[in-house]
């Protein structure tokens, strides 16, 4: 899941989880990897529930910048291949996803 809005980076694992409570309504601990971002988007900070404890890790890019979807309030839920491209500071929008086809009856 990643946050839309900036986030102040001053911000500890604390505050990142405080915030996927309050401002996404979701369980911090639920094991889903939640991604924020810097206001200049050459920065991200994830924060993921192993299980036994809670892991933060922060990526910056020498240049260019992270794709990010646009500023708005909430989130957006991101597939596994979507986010691997966004930490590896490629352009995931650019990824289509072809409908999965549901398999037929037979009888």
């Amino acid at each position: 899941m990643v946050a839309t809005q900036p986030v102040d980076f001053r911000r500890g694992m604390n505050g990142l989880i405080a915030l996927v409570a309050s401002a996404l309504s979701a369980d911090p601990y639920c094991g889903d990897i939640f991604v924020f971002r810097a206001k200049r988007r050459d920065r991200l900070r994830c924060i993921y529930w192993d299980g036994s404890g809670m892991i933060l890790s922060t990526k910056w890019l020498e240049s260019g910048t992270f794709t990010f979807p646009p500023v708005k309030d909430g989130a957006l839920h991101m597939t596994p291949e979507e986010f691997g491209l966004l930490v590896a500071g490629l352009d995931w929008t650019q990824v289509r996803q072809k409908p999965v086809k549901r398999p037929t009856k037979v009888a």
